[in-house]
């Protein structure tokens, strides 16, 4: 049974961008402009950039959530795609068995297939069954070999993740708009790289500046950082002073603020604004325009103050909120190095902080005052970092004449 030969593509960090960069990376695909495979810098500007999303979801029986966007979630994929003229066959079927086939069928051609499995049903990623749960994000499995009953995946993480044979199965059957759906990719279209830049750089600077494609303005860009900052400010309702007072629905909505931030959902500590710059680098070469070389410095310098609101939302010198922060970044990093081969670790890590929400509950080490300096504090921080996104926003516009 099918194992690509010699794939070692573990380069990306990001579910949509990773997937595409490892499989286009794999079959042999270079960007002109370098000769090197497609950095995943260059296909997120193209996707659609960055951006800003603030989210809130208070669901019965769950936690509080604060979800928090640092990119374009709006059919990321289908843009990089369309942009590039990537030739794509899409095989998907209702029977397992069919699955079973295109699959194996796919990596025998040679191609890198992408896939999005339930990640409930993947174990590597520790979560804990939920039926009320469920939905995948991109991946590339690059071997099926259900006689031996392993399946290999490319998923964030350095090295080589391996289930079963049947978790994968029911990881690709559980989802059912993605039910055993691959996407097997060609190569994109040279001639069309500086189209699709300019066009990505478009999405960045309507998506932070102007009405969002779908939702609340409010919800995304610029308008969503104030939105943002307003919230820790008042006490009304929908204000973190009136939703997350303290004890367990504090700790709760930080660690997942924290969590949709930073690197433990794929991004980095500077809400990928670095990469973004790394984008614009390649950027002005491909349009030929240095102009977007002192825009990528603003962006570095917008990623310092995303930095600094990453670290207020779990300081690290505070009771609790640091142990919190410690093994968020403990799991994180263990995933990242070494797959599932520490996944006791993860676990226990994962466990933890479970326990200390449980412990919020009772005893909470923060006052209210403190409290509310520490919302004040992050305020500030996202009032800062919204200053500096402004600036680069309006600097990345006047560079590429929008």
């Amino acid at each position: 049974m099918p194992t690509l030969a010699n794939y070692r593509q573990f380069d990306g960090n990001y579910w949509d961008t990773a997937a595409a960069r490892n499989a286009l990376d794999y079959q042999g695909a270079k960007a002109p402009h370098t000769g090197a495979p497609y950095s995943e810098a260059m296909l997120l500007g193209i996707s659609g950039g960055i951006t800003f999303g603030y989210f809130t979801f208070h669901y019965k029986g769950y936690d509080p959530q604060v979800n928090l966007l640092t990119r374009n979630t709006f059919e990321p994929l289908e843009r990089l795609y369309n942009r590039l003229k990537i030739p794509r066959d899409l095989r998907r079927s209702a029977s397992a068995a069919k699955g079973r086939q295109n699959l194996i069928n796919a990596l025998e051609a040679g191609y890198a297939p992408v896939a999005s499995p339930d990640r409930w049903l993947l174990p590597y990623n520790a979560l804990p069954y939920d039926a009320g749960m469920w939905g995948g994000l991109p991946l590339v499995i690059f071997g099926y070999e259900p006689d031996k009953g392993e399946a290999y995946i490319a998923d964030r993480s350095q090295v080589p993740l391996t289930v079963s044979a049947d978790e994968l199965d029911a990881a690709r059957s559980r989802t059912k708009k993605d039910r055993h759906c691959l996407t097997l990719l060609g190569a994109p279209d040279e001639s069309q790289l500086p189209a699709a830049v300019r066009a990505g750089i478009g999405d960045t600077i309507q998506l932070m500046t102007e009405k969002p494609p779908k939702g609340s303005a409010k919800n995304f860009g610029l308008k969503a950082l104030q939105h943002w900052a307003d919230m820790l400010a008042k006490s009304s309702r929908g204000s973190w002073a009136k939703e997350y007072p303290g004890g367990r629905p504090l700790l709760a909505a930080l660690t997942c603020a924290y969590t949709f931030l930073g690197p433990a959902f794929g991004k980095t500590v500077q809400a990928e604004r670095d990469v973004y710059a790394d984008f614009l680098d390649e950027a002005a070469a491909v349009l030929n325009n240095a102009e977007l070389k002192a825009v990528a410095e603003r962006y570095r310098q917008a990623g310092m103050a995303w930095q600094r609101l990453l670290e207020s939302l779990l300081p690290l010198d505070a009771p609790m909120l640091g142990e919190a922060r410690q093994n968020i970044d403990r799991k994180t990093a263990l995933f990242k190095e070494s797959g599932a081969a520490q996944l006791n670790e993860i676990i226990a890590c994962r466990d933890r902080l479970e326990a200390l929400k449980t412990e919020a509950e009772s005893d909470f080490p923060l006052n209210a005052g403190e409290i509310a300096e520490l919302r004040a504090e992050i305020r500030e921080r996202a009032l800062a970092a919204r200053a500096a996104e402004a600036a680069a926003v309006t600097a990345l516009k006047a560079a590429s004449a929008y």
